[in-house]
């Protein structure tokens, strides 16, 4: 623990809040985005800049505590806090900056997609972020980054241009193609191993209005839908996309009531092409799939598609996420997912499948950490709900499904959707053939796994 000597020189040394347990915003402070964590660190340095990074990381290493590194606070298996330790909270570090002849944008390491898609859709661009606008950039980004835009663009990874980072030892360096090369390597798609990244910046493409949003049928056409959607993926143009899910209609406008509560299957497409061609596919789609119970699809502001769903899903919910690399959509898997997805023990649960060919495909599963180029779909099971007392039934509902699909798939896992409870195999399952050159980063950069509350690749040296 720290000494109260230890404490008063890192308050000399912030701009931002130090909060302790005896603070009275000590427990809004803790909060993660997932209320299934409820853990109880021993401090919080929310940080305004980059020197708050530094005299936090510093603090963390003179007194030994254990310390976890939080950005948009988004992540799943709580690891942007821990037990008694230390937590550097950049949730106060949400400055973007444009540059739209570059076609570039750098966000801090507090920022959540919101943020940067606010910013650029102002000059008709945009960065792939994920599916909800409320995601973490920095965690969505450390992971890999699957969205909407996967298809045409490619994983945010594959748009990250450089970063900036303290490391381990309090050492602030940029990682780009020109310098510190290695590390760059490391963070597309490698987690929160090798230090606190305190902005990054993208590569911007022109994104404004898209042909998007959900169509939803009954679930008894579920194995139909699924195969048609399959079958439409993977013979469309790279800018036509969406992702397939199980869901459970809100109950409120706008869907019709009729449907209120009830499971159904849907599609929310995301079309970045131009719009008559657009308009000519969905068309088609329209009388192929056969006319949806619910049909929202149409021209949407591309920030308006990615926030569609955060009012069902803000910050205090229950999570519990599993995940699957998938080659192909056999019917045998088909015939799974659909008894599986009948099943959703939550409202807001949810099981969705992302299409990830196309552009990810043109890179190889060596040039980033990120190591599932092959694959052509990520499975994402979700349980979801308020109420704490539903957890042990979503929770079997989720790793029976997974166990399920399991034996269909690639293997790994998305670091992005996998619980800590997986494991170290399962670590090593998700980085395969990279995860030794990840290891040869960390002991290069990290050697004392000073960052290792995370999905932790242990340093040798």
């Amino acid at each position: 623990m720290a000494t109260e000597e230890q404490m008063n020189q890192l308050k000399s040394k912030v701009r931002g809040s130090v909060i302790t347990p005896s603070d009275d915003n000590y427990d809004q402070a803790r909060a993660v985005y997932n209320a299934m964590i409820d853990k109880r660190p021993a401090l919080i340095v929310q940080c305004v800049d980059v020197a708050d990074v530094i005299a936090a990381v510093e603090f963390g290493r003179e007194s030994g505590m254990d310390v976890a590194i939080r950005g948009g606070g988004h992540n799943g298996p709580g690891l942007g806090t821990v037990d008694d330790g230390l937590v550097i909270d950049l949730g106060r570090m949400r400055g973007v900056e444009v540059d739209p002849p570059n076609r570039t944008v750098r966000a801090q390491g507090g920022c959540v997609w919101g943020d940067v898609d606010h910013a650029t859709h102002a000059f008709g661009l945009a960065a792939p972020g994920g599916f909800v606008s409320s995601t973490g950039v920095g965690g969505l980004t450390l992971g890999g980054g699957v969205g909407y835009l996967a298809r045409r663009i490619g994983m945010t990874v594959d748009n990250l241009l450089s970063a900036d980072v303290v490391l381990a030892d309090g050492r602030f360096v940029t990682a780009s193609e020109s310098e510190n090369a290695d590390l760059l390597w490391a963070l597309r798609g490698g987690g929160g191993n090798f230090g606190v990244v305190t902005s990054f910046e993208f590569r911007l493409h022109a994104v404004d209005t898209v042909y998007g949003g959900p169509m939803v049928w009954p679930m008894e056409r579920a194995a139909e839908i699924l195969a048609a959607w399959r079958d439409d993926i993977r013979q469309a143009p790279e800018e036509h996309s969406g992702w397939f899910g199980f869901l459970t209609v809100p109950p409120g406008p706008p869907f019709p009531e009729e449907y209120h509560l009830h499971k159904m299957c849907g599609v929310l497409w995301c079309d970045t092409g131009p719009m008559d061609e657009a308009e000519q596919r969905f068309a088609k789609i329209r009388q192929e799939f056969g006319a949806p119970a619910i049909d929202f699809a149409g021209p949407i502001p591309w920030p308006a598609l990615v926030s569609m769903f955060d009012p069902l899903f803000p910050p205090g919910l229950q999570w519990y996420w599993k995940s699957d690399f998938l080659g192909e959509i056999t019917d045998d898997l088909i015939a799974i997912e659909a008894e599986h997805g009948a099943e959703l023990p939550t409202m807001l649960s949810g099981a969705h499948i992302y299409p990830i060919d196309g552009a990810v495909q043109r890179v190889g599963n060596g040039d980033t950490a990120f190591a599932y180029r092959d694959a052509n779909f990520i499975q994402m099971i979700s349980a979801v709900d308020p109420d704490p007392a539903n957890n042990e039934r979503m929770i079997e509902w989720a790793r029976n499904y997974w166990q399920a699909v399991h034996e269909h798939a690639i293997g790994g896992g998305y670091v992005n959707m996998s619980m800590v409870d997986e494991g170290q195999d399962q670590v090593k399952a998700t980085y395969r053939g990279n995860y030794d050159r990840l290891v040869e980063v960390k002991n290069k950069y990290d050697p004392t796994n000073f960052f290792h509350v995370n999905q932790n690749i242990k340093p040798t040296a």
